[in-house]
């Protein structure tokens, strides 16, 4: 990952299409769960096309804590050895604002016999985790968090518990993967079931559930919403990781703006992970949807959002509500930064976002020092408006090694000039 990035960086117009093959970074949210399940495991796990951003970084660091052996024998790469059972770490568990990580985690570490804190830093304290923290008490598992959110303080005994557990997962299917990573460590065999039919994007459960049965689990959907988990633990396996779909997505909105090819070397329909959807909405460009329901592509809202101020006509996003607990109120965010564009280019209307396209905003220079909330899909989406507007200066670009720390190299490579500023 980049040491140093420049407070700021104005984005040049490249006037021109952009063109080229980038090859986007191995999957966040696939490789916190590979990192997780291979510290479960007993014996040695290598896991290759990996992701080395913020938030693994923080992940691998908090296992190392409970006993694990992570090493790095190349820049996508990790070899991880375990035996079966995490100890109980030190210190607290730092993990800054990564929620897989904190999410994960708090669940995996009931598993332990002792105590242990999950914290992260000042906005992750403000990020929800009360319903996971609910689930665990309902399995006899003493966990407390008096703010209902971050810092988590779990006494574990060693056990898991059995029998049935509901989650409300309306604010994250999160708490839902959370519980499924750690239930194979049950007495016995362990249901999961949703408490109401509302998640959060249903896709990522799907992608864990791959996961586990990668590393040795046995677990099934049983009904709609229940899964059921049976003790099995889990063991060491070679595993591969999916380039990021959510990453992907700045790259097809570089194309639809710009009128480009970017060869990513993986077609949109190979990947596994919920974002690629957006890969046939953005498509659509410059004719999108008037509604556009971002329920179950929810990482990549901010990216369609801004393509979509360049569109014919006006764009709604609903389904997003879920977008006001992540590493921002991102439908708040988008909407003050596309209006910091342009004054009334975006509105919140309860929990949608209303995008006022405007196609005449290609070409202008519209002076605009975007705020980016220490929010990384905020900085990377927002970079695409430079790419048409003059005057477009992203604040505090280093945000992005949350997940994509080559991002601006990237956009280096296909011609974009930056200028590092104040």
């Amino acid at each position: 990952m980049p040491n140093t990035l420049p407070p700021a960086f104005t984005i040049t117009p490249p006037n021109r299409s952009l063109s080229g093959r980038v090859s986007p970074p191995g999957s966040k949210s696939i490789t916190n769960r590979a990192l997780l399940l291979a510290a479960l495991a007993t014996g040695t796990s290598r896991l290759t096309g990996a992701l080395k951003s913020k938030d693994t970084v923080l992940m691998a660091a908090a296992l190392r804590q409970m006993g694990v052996t992570v090493e790095e024998p190349d820049a996508t790469s990790f070899l991880v050895t375990g035996s079966g059972q995490l100890t109980a770490p030190a210190a607290p568990l730092f993990l800054g604002n990564a929620g897989t990580a904190t999410r994960f985690l708090t669940a995996a570490v009931a598993t332990i016999n002792g105590t242990v804190i999950v914290d992260g830093d000042e906005d992750m304290r403000l990020r929800p985790i009360r319903p996971l923290v609910e689930a665990l008490r309902s399995l006899g598992i003493d966990a407390q968090s008096p703010t209902g959110c971050p810092p988590v303080t779990l006494h574990g005994t060693g056990r898991f518990g059995k029998g049935r557990v509901e989650i409300d997962a309306s604010l994250s299917s999160q708490y839902v993967s959370a519980l499924l990573m750690a239930a194979p460590f049950g007495d016995g065999p362990i249901e999961i079931a949703l408490a109401g039919k509302d998640i959060g994007a249903r896709g990522y459960v799907d992608l864990t559930l791959a996961a586990m049965r990668s590393f040795g689990a046995a677990v099934e959907e049983t009904e709609n919403g229940v899964w059921q988990v049976q003790p099995t633990g889990y063991r060491a396996t070679d595993f591969h990781i999916e380039p990021d779909a959510s990453a992907a997505t700045y790259l097809w909105g570089i194309e639809a703006l710009t009128g480009g090819r970017i060869d990513l070397g993986v077609s949109s329909e190979d990947f596994t992970q919920p974002d690629a959807a957006a890969r046939a909405v953005i498509a659509q460009f410059p004719l999108m949807p008037a509604v556009i329901d971002g329920s179950q592509m929810q990482d990549a809202v901010p990216t369609m959002a801004v393509v979509a101020a360049f569109n014919q006509t006006p764009v709604r996003f609903v389904g997003i509500a879920n977008l006001r607990v992540k590493e921002t109120d991102r439908i708040r965010a988008v909407a003050n930064e596309l209006n910091r564009i342009r004054p009334g280019l975006a509105r919140e209307e309860g929990d949608d976002l209303l995008v006022n396209s405007d196609p005449a905003l290609s070409g202008k220079t519209l002076p605009a020092r975007i705020e980016t909330y220490h929010d990384h899909r905020i900085a990377m989406s927002f970079a695409l408006a430079g790419l048409l507007v003059s005057g477009i200066t992203i604040l505090d670009p280093a945000c992005t090694g949350k997940t994509y720390p080559d991002y601006w190299d990237m956009l280096r490579g296909l011609g974009v000039a930056l200028q590092p500023g104040e």
